[in-house]
């Protein structure tokens, strides 16, 4: 397809379902930059830079692939990169609502901005930061669901607030 796309999200912490995204749209984009923005309805577990680094580690195989962390309107950083898509993934029924409702309303700031939904693959359909961060708290196994340098700082995470 060519051109450059926005992979945007929160990624706290970034997941495997994440990952697989990210690798699908590199597969299909010439450059895609993983844009980790801030969500004013969210607390995050991990700081703006260790979010920038955990990234940078589980995506440093794909020479197509940069990260960056963005404010304000998506459009707006789509528009300073140059960009004309953007890319987001689909888990069932619980995405799709808020997400056609986003890229509606990101096509009506800018039309020339097009926004692509790649479906989870079946085996990440159900996984979402939310659930990887409360199975950490418990001291659940992660290995299924985050690369093995996320689920360290996870636990190196928990671990600390539990000594408060």
């Amino acid at each position: 397809m060519g051109t450059k796309a926005i992979c945007p999200g929160s990624f706290d912490p970034v997941t495997h379902g994440h990952l697989d995204i990210i690798r699908r749209a590199a597969r299909t984009f010439d450059h895609v930059v993983v844009a980790i923005l801030s969500n004013p309805r969210k607390q995050p577990l991990f700081t703006l830079q260790e979010r920038l680094e955990m990234l940078g580690e589980v995506t440093s195989d794909l020479p197509n692939v940069s990260v960056q962390s963005a404010e304000g309107l998506l459009v707006d950083f789509v528009r300073s990169q140059g960009a004309h898509a953007i890319v987001k993934g689909l888990r069932p029924i619980q995405d799709f609502e808020y997400e056609w409702q986003m890229g509606m309303v990101n096509r009506d700031l800018d039309p020339e901005i097009e926004t692509y939904f790649l479906m989870s693959s079946k085996e990440y359909s159900y996984l979402s930061s939310s659930i990887v961060r409360e199975l950490a708290g418990y001291g659940a196994s992660l290995d299924e669901h985050v690369p093995p340098r996320v689920a360290e700082r996870l636990r190196a995470k928990f671990a600390s607030k539990q000594k408060l």
